[in-house]
């Protein structure tokens, strides 16, 4: 079978294999390679296609006898094709890619003052596809150049869109962001290039200020779509890449579960799991392993703000990770940081149930009024839901009440 893949250096995150197994019938590997090996494996390797990511769009022309007349515009090439002849033909998919982006989250930059954050390989196509669409000032943002993030809000404060081309944030770095959106006053939309996790700390910030934003995930399928098409010779429709992009979300969005203590998340999570297939994550069980002491134990000797703070971690730790279930505690949106942890990579959903029916054993903080607690939290939970679910059926019907909600929201 013919031998297609994706270079870089670290690919852990990479959703391109799942995209491209959408998309062909053709083989798809990841291609991590060091810098000082890079030489050897084009000229040794006998792939017949490849993308290029991260850090190697620009240096990977130098190996390339023909470059399309997008990849010389944009001085960066994110695919190599391997022509009949053996030579090695250059394009940039990415720029297809990035317009359909703007489209679909409605970003409009014509006559607008756009930030571009990072001076890489990405910023060159960035830049080139806001060109051509009628940006009216393209300010670029580097660490050390005349424009950098010591003096944005003292220079460029009056910019209309943001695009994030940096790899700041990404996973397994999540959390981090280039900038703060604080200041920003004439703000229209933010973009992010980075699709793991979905909503970076930039885009969540951006929600937060209600300030339209898009996440790099339909670039990253658009622009792999092109590239199939230099694959394979075979179309690819606008309606396919769209399918492909839920599914993608389907795949890697986690389930979340918040509720009162006692209302059968972990319960109906555990159903969930034989239904999917996915990973359970159970945060007040992790929580034990890892401090190797019961959830009462805990909050005996430490109280409910160390009891917290162990929490805190663990949701941090697996609302960075990809396609599994996590089963909170009660009290989980007391931390208003939780939301962010859980909301990067994930669809919460508030699971309701009648108060008469919540299990108090082994619930530290069930044992006073539930009542009060829950007229307490209820605007928490609601906060954090994407959507509310009763549970007031059978352990199995829930669990596809569930299963249902999370796939709603998802094609919205």
């Amino acid at each position: 079978m013919m031998q297609y893949g994706l270079l870089g250096e670290k690919l852990t995150h990479s959703y391109s294999p799942l995209i491209h197994k959408e998309l062909g019938d053709y083989r798809y590997e990841l291609f991590e390679v060091e810098h000082d090996q890079l030489a050897h494996f084009i000229k040794t390797h006998p792939f017949c296609g490849l993308n290029v990511t991260i850090p190697y769009k620009q240096i990977v022309r130098e190996y390339c006898d023909q470059l399309s007349p997008a990849a010389r515009a944009i001085g960066s090439v994110n695919t190599i094709v391997r022509t009949t002849d053996g030579s090695l033909y250059g394009d940039n998919t990415d720029a297809a890619g990035f317009l359909k982006l703007l489209k679909i989250g409605n970003i409009e930059v014509k006559g607008k003052k756009v930030l571009v954050l990072g001076s890489g390989g990405s910023c060159l196509t960035v830049c080139h596809v806001l060109k051509e669409q009628g940006a009216m000032e393209i300010v670029i943002v580097s660490r050390k150049g005349e424009n950098n993030y010591e003096n944005l809000a003292q220079h460029h404060d009056d910019s209309q869109v943001i695009i994030n081309t940096t790899p700041v944030g990404m996973y397994p770095n999540n959390g981090a962001r280039p900038v703060s959106l604080q200041g920003f006053k004439n703000l229209e939309g933010v973009v992010d290039l980075i699709y793991n996790p979905d909503k970076t700390a930039l885009l969540l910030e951006a929600c937060a200020l209600e300030i339209p934003y898009i996440g790099g995930l339909a670039m990253l399928v658009a622009q792999a779509a092109v590239a199939s098409e230099l694959f394979t010779g075979k179309s690819v429709s606008t309606d396919e890449i769209d399918i492909i992009v839920n599914q993608i979300r389907k795949d890697t969005q986690n389930i979340i579960l918040i509720g009162m203590p006692g209302s059968g998340k972990t319960t109906i999570g555990c159903s969930l799991a034989s239904l999917t297939g996915r990973r359970l994550v159970d945060t007040d069980h992790e929580i034990e392993s890892q401090v190797g002491k019961a959830i009462p134990d805990i909050f005996n000797e430490e109280g409910e703000i160390g009891f917290r703070k162990y929490e805190a971690a663990i949701i941090e730790k697996f609302g960075a990770h990809s396609g599994v279930i996590i089963t909170t505690g009660g009290g989980c949106v007391t931390i208003p940081e939780n939301y962010g942890s859980l909301r990067q990579n994930g669809v919460i959903l508030f699971l309701e149930r009648d108060l008469g029916l919540l299990d108090r054993t082994d619930r530290p903080l069930s044992r006073g009024d539930l009542n009060q607690m829950y007229q307490q939290r209820r605007p928490l939970y609601e906060q954090f839901a994407d959507k509310i679910v009763v549970n007031d059926q059978d352990v199995e019907k829930v669990a596809k009440k569930v299963l249902e909600a999370f796939y709603e929201i998802i094609n919205h």
